[in-house]
């Protein structure tokens, strides 16, 4: 039996709704549409590219584990932004790929992106930006320690 896009999409629906609030699912994912399937890949289509970037910030996981068990091991999932304002269809570079090793510890497994662990050492310095010293030019002597709180005149 061949199963078509909205099958498959369905069936992974299903998975989601028991792993998120309602109001997240409604929010969510009732507005992503199937578009096609091929082979192992299912295409879905969101309504933009914010939609699109939450889904990948926030659902991945549960979207990879929904796709997995409903397309197996080399199942992929491709995004489909319908326009951007211009008339032109976007394609959206990032496809996420379900590893085909099992993963025990879910929190810990890298999600599949532009960024490498390897290319940024320590997030929190932004490569080119120096570090400058600011002279505050605030009185030493108004501090918390000092400060009076009273009436109004």
């Amino acid at each position: 039996m061949t199963r078509d896009c909205r099958m498959v999409w369905d069936d992974c629906l299903r998975i989601i709704k028991k792993n998120v609030s309602p109001q997240s699912f409604k929010t969510w994912f009732e507005p992503i549409k199937p578009v096609r399937l091929d082979n192992e890949v299912l295409t879905i289509q969101v309504p933009n590219k914010f939609f699109f970037e939450w889904l990948e910030e926030n659902f991945v996981q549960l979207l990879k584990k929904s796709i997995r068990q409903e397309l197996g091991d080399r199942g992929r999932l491709v995004y489909h932004i319908p326009e951007n304002g211009n008339g032109k269809e976007l394609e959206v570079p990032v496809q996420p790929r379900v590893s085909a090793k099992p993963s025990s510890d879910k929190d810990n497994e890298p999600i599949p992106g532009v960024f490498d662990a390897e290319m940024i050492k320590n997030p929190f310095i932004i490569p080119g930006i120096k570090r400058i010293k600011v002279d505050p030019q605030l009185n030493p002597e108004y501090t918390f320690d000092t400060f009076i709180e009273g009436d109004c005149n």
